[in-house]
């Protein structure tokens, strides 16, 4: 019988100028933004005080933004990075043009900006992604332009069988070893 994985998308696939829509979308509950703001240490009341947020200009809790961000990103991985990806290399910007509240529910996209071959990496790329989050109402919540390492097909298959195992098994192993990808 014949398998397919599940995997996000080789350097080689990766296409600029196209929207990678990614669903399903993901509601965010105020479970989910107690136990992420308490989780990264993050005392802000505007996430966990309703009496004191519902004083503010906002008039409730907000959805802590780094749990946006998060979602945001990790909404893209089954479909663009998932098993593909070497390493996140950083953010080149990030905005959060309109607060996301508890029962909203965030949407994602991506588009591929630019990508080049790695100077430094032969078989691995360098890959700036623009992704996107909207509300339900379609108001736009959340923006990110990050940069990654993503590997080619044929560099990832053949570091698998160097290693002997799962594809990039032999990679892992690398890729703290260099320092930082150019």
């Amino acid at each position: 019988m014949r398998e397919i994985e599940q995997r996000g998308l080789y350097y080689d696939e990766l296409e600029t100028e196209v929207r990678y829509v990614h669903r399903p979308g993901r509601t965010l509950t105020e479970a989910d933004n107690v136990l992420f703001t308490t989780l990264t240490m993050n005392t802000q009341s505007l996430h966990l005080d309703a009496a004191w947020a519902a004083t503010q200009p906002f008039g409730q809790r907000l959805v802590n933004s780094m749990l946006t961000l998060s979602t945001l990103v990790g909404a893209s991985v089954a479909q663009l990075t998932q098993g593909t990806i070497v390493a996140n290399l950083g953010f080149a910007e990030v905005a959060f043009p309109h607060p996301m509240f508890h029962g909203d529910t965030l949407y994602s996209s991506t588009v591929v900006l630019e990508k080049r071959p790695s100077a430094s990496r032969p078989g691995q790329g360098v890959v700036t992604f623009e992704h996107r989050g909207h509300n339900q109402d379609g108001v736009l919540v959340a923006r990110a332009v990050r940069s990654a390492l993503v590997w080619t097909r044929a560099a990832h298959e053949a570091s698998a069988t160097t290693a002997g195992g799962e594809p990039g098994a032999g990679a892992r192993d690398a890729v703290g070893q260099e320092g930082a990808p150019s």
